[in-house]
């Protein structure tokens, strides 16, 4: 998909290059590709349209008009558009709690990746953030789910809560909230079992373990291979749990 859109970008911008003055027709049909090379890497159509009429705004300016180089300015204006949709350059970091433990609440459709993604977050907290993790699998529906975890948490050297078998999530996160408490660690994380938000018992579910564990984070993990779908994931989540 990057390799696409970079592809289709630059083409434009070598067209813009060569000349040295820009009128409002050179910028619409630059802009007009920029529109397509989006919509082709599968960004959604509102996105699109906010991007592009942003950008045709400060394009048409007068800074960019009586520039020396135009054309380097309207790739500028593009460029920083796209870092600003992606997310700007401002790190944002986890709302961890001032009174440890913090609690973070995995949440995701089935087989996105929540429990790999629970032992590399691990991992950086104890390694890099130099927290005391505690992670605990509450997926009492797919075989050796609790167990994949303990062996992912084992790997990257933070402790796993003791599998008691019989319990139900809810009242698994109670316990892992608990041992978190017990244990001085700064960091549990809960890892759910999959679910979809039109599956009613699991979303419940999913409040009572939220209600009950009281998590500072609740983080969405999903397949980067879901597309403009994902927009409907994250909105339906955090509709009923909040993300």
């Amino acid at each position: 998909m990057f390799d696409g859109l970079t592809e289709r970008l630059s083409g434009v911008f070598e067209r813009l290059g060569g000349r040295g003055v820009l009128s409002e027709k050179d910028i619409d049909e630059a802009l007009r590709e920029v529109r397509v090379a989006l919509l082709e890497a599968d960004v959604a159509l509102p996105v699109v349209k906010d991007f592009i009429s942003k950008a045709k705004e400060l394009a048409a300016g007068e800074a960019v008009i009586r520039s020396v180089k135009p054309a380097d300015q309207v790739v500028k204006i593009v460029y920083d558009g796209l870092v600003d949709m992606l997310g700007g350059e401002q790190p944002t970091g986890l709302n961890l709690a001032l009174n440890p433990p913090s609690v973070i609440l995995m949440a995701g459709l089935q087989g996105s990746g929540k429990t790999t993604t629970t032992g590399k977050l691990a991992l950086r907290l104890s390694k890099t953030e130099r927290k005391k993790v505690l992670v605990a699998s509450l997926d009492t529906r797919r075989p050796a789910a609790m167990e994949q975890l303990a062996t992912l948490a084992k790997q990257v050297e933070v402790e796993s809560l003791p599998i008691v078998a019989g319990q139900s999530p809810v009242d698994i996160a109670r316990r892992a909230v608990q041992a978190a408490k017990l244990g001085g660690h700064d960091i549990v994380i809960l890892d759910t079992a999959g679910r979809t938000h039109i599956d009613e018992p699991l979303m419940v579910e999913m409040a009572e373990i939220k209600a009950k564990s009281k998590p500072h984070e609740i983080l969405l993990v999903a397949d980067s291979l879901t597309g403009q779908d994902a927009v409907n994931l994250a909105r339906n989540f955090d509709e009923r749990v909040g993300i």
